[in-house]
């Protein structure tokens, strides 16, 4: 098959196009800026400009490409700021609304589109600790990232409506991401200024680049249209064990240990949510209907290897 994926510079792009092309597909890669496309095609694709907040752009790649698949995977991050993530992810956002609705837009009608998403915070802080795709996305986020939850649930409703396949992702790491040795999640974890905050109860499930790249791919395979999948590790953890394992295993001193109402103060209501209320995300139905295991079934083992 022939797949386009719109932004492949990314850690998503890096992991993705050599697996692809390694299982006999041919890809095409998008992005903003002509100086990236030797990057792009040291990975083995063929690069393309787009814009995907441009209609007009986002029309001419894809006829361009004329792809069987389209797997989204724009963003446009630079950091995380915790004091205010919607401010940081508000670009992403854009590129998770009008973006998709570009996609949709240009795509042939017998294209496939497999959209990013994100399994953790968004889900229902309520109940169970571990959701499945079933569950329901939080009614209420707390102040600080409503806006960016909001996007994520436009993306998912306008790729279900068109039979499209939304994977939700568990929290990256691996080459090329922010915990990587070099990477700025990394960094702070030395430096310190990754605190534990309150319980530590908040669950997060992690993800391995490898495990995106064949999670991404069986989904292209056995996807079912207008399905939603959990693309996670098999052991989703509380910050109060994760945290610590990754410090120690980076050489780190362990991390400080801030109560949760001066954080609430000091940087915001969803950074204390996610580290105290999250949830984590079960890959059963990935494993069950797209026929896909994890090569790094837990975070352990797969930290271990990459610090």
């Amino acid at each position: 098959m022939h797949i386009l994926i719109a932004g492949a510079t990314g850690a998503a792009g890096h992991a993705l196009i050599p697996h692809l092309i390694e299982n006999g597909h041919t890809v095409t890669g998008t992005t903003r800026d002509m100086a990236k496309f030797a990057q792009i095609e040291a990975l083995g694709a063929t690069p393309v400009v787009m814009d995907g907040l441009d209609a007009d752009s986002v029309k001419s790649a894809v006829e361009q490409a004329r792809p069987d698949v389209i797997v989204h995977q724009m963003t446009a991050l630079t950091g995380i700021d915790m004091k205010n993530i919607d401010r940081a992810f508000a670009t992403t956002n854009r590129l998770r609304t009008e973006g998709t609705e570009h996609l949709i837009a240009a795509k042939a009608p017998n294209t496939r589109l497999i959209a990013q998403s994100f399994a953790g915070w968004p889900y229902a802080r309520t109940g169970a600790p571990i959701k499945t795709e079933q569950d329901p996305l939080d009614p209420d986020p707390p102040k600080g990232i409503r806006e960016t939850h909001a996007a994520i649930r436009r993306l998912e409703e306008l790729t279900v409506s068109a039979q499209g396949i939304v994977l939700r992702y568990g929290g990256f790491y691996g080459p090329n991401t922010g915990l990587a040795p070099d990477g700025e999640q990394a960094t702070m974890i030395r430096e310190r200024k990754f605190p534990l905050v309150g319980s530590g109860e908040g669950m997060i499930s992690m993800l391995h680049m490898d495990d995106l790249a064949s999670g991404t791919l069986a989904a292209i395979e056995h996807g079912r249209p207008g399905e939603i999948y959990n693309i996670v590790d098999d052991e989703p953890a509380p910050a109060r064990e994760w945290l610590p394992f990754l410090a120690k295993g980076l050489g780190a001193p362990p991390p400080r240990k801030v109560p949760a109402w001066l954080v609430k103060l000091v940087a915001s209501p969803a950074a204390v949510a996610m580290m105290t209320q999250a949830r984590g995300a079960s890959n059963a139905k990935a494993k069950r209907e797209l026929h896909w295991t994890p090569s790094q079934p837990s975070w352990r083992k797969g930290f271990a290897k990459t610090a």
